[in-house]
């Protein structure tokens, strides 16, 4: 199946989960807009994730616009004019007339008929399926449309009379990845594996976090990704503690731990690795000691990870294993929490580890998809966890953090530890696509032996 192909077949099973909400309908999808950095710059540009998975189009300002009928659809893209003087500032527009043929679409328009045509393609229509509360803007540009329409209300036109969330419909088809995904996927953490090996076989006492980010991105780029999949987090020491720290200038030292969280973005799709290492290619006893735990934890919850366990047994595995590791550690004290199930109960783990185990991986980093059952008649609370099922994706990642306290240890001070890869979850179970780099404590200090 050709790409164009898979975009297709996307667009037909919205149109079909749009027939069995209603008869029709009218649906809208914006990419997103360009972001402008400072005066004469902008932000490099990235599409939006829901209109690039219905359209493969990644140029800005388009909008795709979906008319369903009972039994057809026909699939509208709007789009920059061709215009040759731009052309030479910004690069080569698709435009208008190219689109059909090479995006496999019914019709393609310039931006300039979008606020026309919307008019039309929404008269006698029953539904609108749109992004709810998106944005002031999107909300002004709607509420335009449906002006329009009213205003042929003489000629015996009238507008759509329900409005729907298109997003749930996208979502819920994006958080289960065709083969064509998955083979995206695990070439992008191939990608990643790599960059995040170089970066190991590279580090020393005395470098630089941003030494170490730059080898990343070096990877990254050379092996043909476009983009990181997110901003890339290199920590070292202290900073290791820091969930979302940014790589900065802190140099990292002889006897401290690096903790590197980052991954690529190929095609659209994200990677999402973390491996924590010894800046000098040896892990210290207390290191060692809760990277076994943090690894330990991880491959429990690797266990529970497959279909007919829900979204929460992964981390309900790996939190058990954490906890009786802090017991054992005597970071946590017996004679305080009581008993394993009771530390567990109580929360008393969470000074050290502060976060779930998984989230959902596909297009974005942390991607859509309701982790929670779409039952009816039960408040969000009440909907019970989500069944994993084949197609899904999902990152496992345990992790210890210990900030410097009067009640613990000073050898545990400023260990923080992560360990994360990305799991494709099959028939029986799942696909680890992210061990391409070395996991275990031995094999990490094997790699950095030499360095």
């Amino acid at each position: 199946m050709n790409k164009t192909d898979i975009y297709k077949n996307r667009r037909s099973e919205l149109a079909r989960l749009i027939r069995s909400n209603t008869n029709g309908g009218v649906a809208i999808i914006a990419t997103a807009a360009e972001v402008s950095r400072n005066r004469d710059s902008e932000f490099p540009y990235r599409h939006d994730s829901d209109f690039f998975y219905l359209s493969g189009f990644d140029e800005p300002g388009a909008t795709l616009v979906l008319k369903v009928e009972e039994n057809s659809y026909a699939a509208h893209l709007f789009c920059r004019p061709k215009d040759p003087e731009r052309e030479v500032w910004d690069g080569i527009r698709l435009g208008p007339v190219a689109a059909p043929i090479a995006l496999g679409l019914d019709f393609a328009h310039s931006n300039d008929e979008l606020d026309t045509k919307l008019g039309e393609l929404l008269a006698d229509q029953d539904a609108i399926y749109i992004r709810l509360a998106e944005s002031a803007e999107s909300d002004r540009r709607v509420r335009h449309w449906m002006k329009q329409v009213r205003q042929q209300a003489r000629s015996g036109v009238n507008p759509p009379s329900e409005f729907h969330d298109v997003e749930a419909m996208i979502h819920e088809m994006r958080l289960f990845k065709d083969a064509h995904e998955i083979d995206v996927m695990r070439r992008a953490a191939t990608i990643s594996a790599r960059a995040h090996i170089r970066a190991m076989q590279i580090c020393k006492p005395g470098m630089r976090e941003y030494q170490l980010e730059a080898e990343l991105l070096h990877e990254f780029r050379n092996s043909g990704s476009q983009s990181v999949a997110y901003n890339s987090i290199v920590a070292g020491g202290a900073n290791s503690c820091i969930l979302h720290y940014r790589a900065g200038s802190t140099e990292l030292l002889n006897g401290d731990l690096c903790l590197i969280d980052a991954g690529c973005e190929l095609d659209g799709y994200a990677s999402d690795i973390t491996r924590t290492f010894p800046v000098n290619g040896k892990f210290s006893g207390p290191q060692r000691a809760l990277y076994e735990i943090t690894l330990a934890a991880q491959e429990a919850a690797i266990a529970m990870t497959k279909p007919g366990n829900t979204f929460m047994q992964p981390h309900e595995a790996a939190l058990r294993v954490l906890t009786q590791g802090l017991l054992d550690e005597k970071l946590l004290k017996l004679s305080k929490v009581g008993s394993l199930d009771n530390a567990i109960e109580t929360a008393a783990y969470r000074r050290f580890y502060m976060h779930r185990t998984s989230h959902w991986l596909g297009m974005d980093v942390h991607d859509v998809g309701s982790y929670r059952e779409q039952t009816q008649n039960s408040t969000a609370a009440e909907k019970p966890w989500r069944i994993l099922k084949s197609g899904m994706v999902i990152t496992i990642e345990p992790g210890l953090y210990v900030r410097p306290a009067e009640d613990v240890d000073e050898k545990f001070w400023n260990i923080g530890i992560r360990i994360e890869d990305d799991a494709v979850i099959h028939d029986t179970g799942c696909e680890l696509i992210s061990r391409g780099v070395p996991v275990k404590a031995d094999e990490i200090e094997a790699l950095m032996k030499n360095q």
